[in-house]
C-alpha cells in the first residue's frame, strides 16, 4: 500500500501518479485522478497556477488496481450496482481558494479585512456545497491543504454544512455554521507554536493551554463586533458535551448552541482520520463506530444526520474483507455506511452487509 502526499508543482517529475482529478471551471475534468503525469501536464498545471497537487507514492490503493475480474462477475456487480447519491465535490479553485483563505486569517487575525474575508472565504465554500444537489460528504475527497490547521478547518466547515443541509437548517443558519466551522480553531492562532506542533503528546500542563483556544476564538471574533452571538457560541462550544464534561465551560444539553453540537462532531471525527505526528489515523469504519459510541457526548440527532450523510466506501470501491477476500462495493445505505452491498470478486457472490444475516460477522476491513 502506498499514501497520499502533497507536492508542489515545481518540483514533479514524470512518471508521478496524481491522486486528485484537475478539474475546469465548467466541471470537465481536465486531468484524471490517477493519471501517470508527463511533461506536457506538468507543464499544463504550472501555466494554470496550480502550486500544488497531491500525488500517489508507492503500490496504488486496491481500487486503482488492476484486477482480474471474470465476465461473470462483472455482469453481476453491473446488475447490482447502483449509484451513490450527489456528493460534495471542490473543485481545484476552490480548495485552492478556501485554503489559502483560512490560511490568510490564521496568520491575519487582526486584520482590518478579516471578517470581509470570512465572509467571503464562508461564502464559497457555502456556495459549492448548498446550491447543487451534493447531500452526502465522500470523506477520502476531502482536505484542501498540506497543514492541518487549515486542512482541518475546511474539512470541518464542509462536514458541518452537509450535517447543516441534512438537518433543514435555513440559508443564514447556513452561512453562520460555515463560518463557524471554519473559524472553530481561529483561537489556535494564540497558542505558542511549540505547543501547537509538539510531534509528541501533551503534557497535563500544555493540553490546559491548548484548551484555551476556543476561548481565544471566542475573544478573537466578539472583539471585531461583526459576528453574530451564533457564530461566537459555535467557536466558543465546538469542545462541549452534553454530558458537561468538555471545555472551557463544561455546558451541558441544550446550554450548547447547535452551531457547537454540530462542530463538535465534525471536528472530532475528521480529527480521528486524520494522520497526525503523534498518532496514526482510525479507519473510517474504526472512526466512525467511536463517534456512535459516543452518544452521552454528542447528539444524538446529528449523529444520525451525519451517519445519513457520510459515504465511507463510495460505490466501484475495491474493498478487503474481513474473510480475507476482495470485493467491490455497488451500493450503499444512508442508515448503515459501514454495512454496504459488495460482489466478491472471485467468486461474484453479492453480500449484503446491512440486509443479509448471514452476513453478520463479516466487516470491511479496508
Amino acid at each position: 500500500m502506498g499514501k497520499r502526499k502533497f507536492m508542489s508543482t515545481r518540483v514533479l517529475k514524470p512518471g508521478i501518479r496524481i491522486d486528485q482529478s484537475i478539474i475546469a471551471k465548467d466541471g470537465r475534468i481536465l486531468i484524471q485522478k490517477g493519471t501517470i503525469l508527463d511533461d506536457f501536464q506538468i507543464d499544463y498545471l504550472l501555466t494554470q497556477g496550480i502550486m500544488g497537487i497531491y500525488i500517489y507514492e508507492g503500490v496504488p490503493d486496491l481500487d486503482e488496481q488492476q484486477l482480474n475480474i471474470s465476465a461473470a462477475t462483472q455482469r453481476v456487480i453491473e446488475q447490482n450496482r447502483r449509484e451513490d447519491p450527489v456528493k460534495v465535490s471542490l473543485s481545484e479553485s476552490v480548495r485552492k481558494q478556501v485554503g489559502e483563505g483560512i490560511s490568510h486569517l490564521f496568520r491575519n487575525t487582526e486584520s482590518s479585512d478579516f471578517t470581509k474575508a470570512s465572509n467571503t472565504i464562508a461564502s464559497e465554500l457555502e456556495n459549492t456545497i448548498i446550491n447543487n444537489d451534493a447531500i452526502a460528504v465522500d470523506i477520502r475527497e476531502l482536505k484542501v491543504s498540506d497543514e492541518y490547521t487549515f486542512r482541518h478547518s475546511v474539512d470541518v466547515a464542509t462536514i458541518s454544512l452537509i450535517i447543516g443541509k441534512k438537518l433543514g437548517l435555513k440559508s443564514e443558519q447556513l452561512h453562520e455554521l460555515g463560518m463557524a466551522g471554519l473559524l472553530h480553531d481561529i483561537g489556535k492562532s494564540r497558542i505558542p507554536l511549540e505547543i501547537l506542533n509538539k510531534p509528541g503528546k501533551l503534557t497535563e500542563e500544555e493540553f490546559e493551554i491548548m484548551k484555551l483556544h476556543s476561548t481565544y476564538g471566542y475573544k478573537i471574533l466578539k472583539e471585531k463586533n461583526q459576528f453574530s452571538p451564533q457564530v461566537l457560541l459555535g467557536v466558543l462550544q465546538h469542545h462541549e458535551k452534553l454530558s458537561g464534561r468538555g471545555y472551557p465551560m463544561g455546558n451541558q444539553g441544550n446550554m450548547i448552541h447547535l452551531y457547537g453540537r454540530i462542530i463538535s462532531v465534525a471536528d472530532i471525527f475528521d480529527a480521528l482520520v486524520t494522520k497526525r505526528p503523534y498518532k496514526e489515523p482510525y479507519g473510517q469504519r474504526e472512526a466512525m463506530e467511536i463517534l456512535l459510541a459516543m452518544g452521552d457526548d454528542l447528539d444524538i440527532n446529528i449523529l444520525t444526520a451525519f451517519k445519513k450523510s457520510m459515504i465511507l466506501y463510495p460505490v466501484d470501491s475495491i474493498v478487503k474483507l474481513s474473510n480475507g477476500k476482495l470485493a467491490k462495493v455497488v451500493k450503499n445505505h444512508p442508515d448503515y455506511p459501514m454495512r454496504p452491498t459488495v460482489v466478491e470478486l472471485d467468486t461474484g457472490r453479492v453480500l449484503d452487509l446491512y440486509g443479509d444475516f448471514k452476513c453478520n460477522s463479516l466487516v470491511l476491513e479496508s
